[in-house]
């Protein structure tokens, strides 16, 4: 015997929400065609991490393949953008490949950043494609320990 259920509206709209994400995600994570060949790259954006703690937010961005000179990072009007290209290897013969699953091409992260940082005074540091942005926070930002006098 079915249980029966209420009908709500609401639950309608977050199941056509999560349609429309699964639309956009094949479409934007699906492949496109490229060069002579019609060989597929898909687009891509590297997976980003973002953390803070009371000195500083540090941004971590997942860039495997890619060497440093790919790499170009900009702050203008309060928003850091994140910019590179991963390139296919040409040398490799592609019809020699059954599959190619990694994702190739130019990408552009952007973020605002609060008013909370010192964005003139951003660290970058690569190490086995691991982009890691350190943006420190201003001194009047951080959280002060207030001593309580005894009388």
């Amino acid at each position: 015997m079915k249980k029966m259920q209420l009908w709500s509206p609401v639950n309608d709209v977050w199941d056509l929400q999560d349609d429309v994400n699964r639309l956009f995600r094949g479409f934007l994570g699906g492949p496109r065609h490229h060069g002579e060949q019609g060989s597929e790259l898909a687009i891509w954006a590297p997976a980003v991490d973002i953390s803070e703690d009371k000195e500083a937010v540090k941004i971590t961005v997942e860039l495997a393949g890619m060497k440093r000179e790919d790499v170009k990072i900009n702050v203008e009007d309060g928003v850091l953008t994140i910019k590179g290209e991963r390139k296919f290897s040409e040398e490799t013969k592609k019809e020699n490949y059954y599959r190619i699953e990694r994702s190739y091409g130019s990408f552009s992260r952007s973020f605002t950043l609060p008013s909370t940082v010192e964005s003139d005074k951003i660290r970058a540091t690569m190490k086995d494609g691991i982009l890691e942005l350190l943006i420190p926070k201003s001194e009047a930002s951080r959280p002060k320990e207030i001593q309580i006098e005894v009388k």
